[in-house]
């Protein structure tokens, strides 16, 4: 039961951070050229995240979106470290929590 609770907040978690990030609001490009991306790269980001969430959802491709889940939050993780901009670890400390309690738990 776990497992799948761990699985369905991931694919709202993802789904949801990619609409906003494909939307691109000024804040999200804004955000995206300050850590060194192109202003558009937000709405490539949030593709990949509705994929993953997408993959997720499925449980033949479950792997596959977890490991996408995966290289996304470990890219931002880094990308927040090196920019020095802390406030972001918590939501993507989150995410990481989810990913790590559905891997475990299946």
């Amino acid at each position: 039961m776990l497992y799948n609770i761990a699985v369905w907040l991931l694919v709202v978690a993802f789904a949801g951070a990619g609409l906003f990030n494909a939307v691109g609001t000024r804040g999200a490009q804004d955000d995206f050229a300050r850590w060194g991306y192109p202003r558009w790269w937000c709405r490539v980001t949030g593709g990949l995240e509705i994929g993953a969430a997408a993959l997720i959802a499925f449980p033949a491709v479950r792997t596959i979106g977890m490991t996408l889940g995966a290289a996304i939050v470990a890219v931002a993780f880094v990308t927040i470290l090196r920019r020095r901009e802390f406030s972001h670890t918590a939501p993507l400390s989150i995410f990481a929590a989810l990913l790590v309690l559905a891997v475990t738990t299946s």
